[in-house]
C-alpha cells in the first residue's frame, strides 16, 4: 500500500479530519460566503507553513491589496513582513493594476488578467523563495474577469495543475452567495478541478452567526463526513473536531 505524504495546515483540529492534513503537491478548494473564514484559512495555512514546518509560502492576492491583507494578518499576531525580508513569504499582487492604482510591491501582475503571466509570475517567486505552498484568494475574481465557465474551468484547470507540477500544495479560495443554487462554488466549476473541496459555512440560527467546516470531497483520504462548528479567534481558526453540528 502507498503512503502519500501529507502537509499538516496546523490549523487547530483540522488535520485530525482529514488523516493529517492536505496531500502533498495537490491543489484543494476552500470555499464559502463572504464572511466565513476563507481568507483566514488561507493565511493561516501559510503562515503555519513559515512558523511550524519551514515551508515558504506565495499568496496571491486577487482582490484586496497587500497592505491591507498585512494588516489583517497583524490582528492575529502574524507578522507578514519579517516572513517576506525572511524570504519566507511572497505576496503577488494582482489587484492594485487591474483596479487601476499603482503599486509599489516587490511582485506585482501589471497586465490584464492572463493565467500564463500569472503562471510566470509565481515560477519567478518559486525560484526565488523555494516555496512549498501557495495560495490564490480568489479564483472567483478570474472567473468575472474570464467570463465564460466552460473557458474559466479550463483556466483553473491549468492553474491547479501548473502549482502541483511546480511542487506547490495550494488552496485556491472561491465564494459562493448565501442562498445561491450551489453551496459548494460561484461558477458551479471549481470543484471538478481540484483534489479536494473544503466548505466553510456562516449560517444563521435565530438572531446569532454561527461558523462551521466540512470537508466535501478529499480524494485518497478517510476524512470526516460531518460538519464541525470552528471558531475565529484572536490567534486564527481554531475547529472543534470532535463536536458536530446536526
Amino acid at each position: 500500500m502507498i503512503m502519500l505524504e501529507r502537509v499538516p495546515t496546523g490549523i487547530p483540529g483540522f488535520d485530525e479530519l482529514c488523516e493529517g492534513g492536505l496531500l502533498r503537491d495537490r491543489s484543494y478548494l476552500v470555499s464559502g460566503p463572504s464572511g466565513s473564514g476563507k481568507t483566514v484559512f488561507a493565511l493561516q495555512y501559510l503562515v503555519n507553513g513559515v512558523e511550524k514546518f519551514n515551508e515558504p509560502g506565495i499568496f496571491v492576492a486577487t482582490e484586496e491589496r497587500p497592505q491591507y491583507l498585512r494588516e489583517h494578518a497583524a490582528t492575529f499576531g502574524w507578522d507578514l513582513e519579517k516572513f517576506e525580508d525572511e524570504n519566507m513569504f511572497a505576496i503577488l499582487d494582482a489587484t492594485s493594476t487591474k483596479i487601476g492604482l499603482p503599486s509599489d510591491e516587490k511582485y506585482i501582475d501589471v497586465r490584464p488578467f492572463d493565467t500564463r503571466s500569472l503562471l510566470d509570475q509565481i515560477i519567478t517567486i518559486q525560484d526565488e523563495i523555494g516555496a512549498k505552498r501557495a495560495v490564490v484568494d480568489s479564483t472567483t475574481s478570474i472567473g468575472f474577469t474570464i467570463g465564460d465557465p466552460a473557458k474559466f474551468r479550463v483556466e483553473l484547470l491549468k492553474i491547479s495543475t501548473t502549482l502541483e507540477i511546480l511542487g506547490l500544495t495550494s488552496i485556491l479560495t472561491c465564494e459562493v452567495i448565501e442562498n445561491g443554487p450551489d453551496r459548494i462554488s460561484r461558477f458551479g466549476v471549481e470543484n471538478f478541478v481540484v483534489e479536494g473541496t473544503i466548505v466553510l459555512y456562516y449560517t444563521r440560527v435565530e438572531n446569532t452567526r454561527m461558523r462551521s467546516i466540512e470537508i466535501f470531497k478529499m480524494r485518497g483520504t478517510n476524512h470526516s463526513k460531518k460538519i464541525h462548528p470552528f471558531e475565529i479567534t484572536n490567534r486564527g481558526i481554531v475547529i472543534y473536531s470532535r463536536e458536530e453540528i446536526l
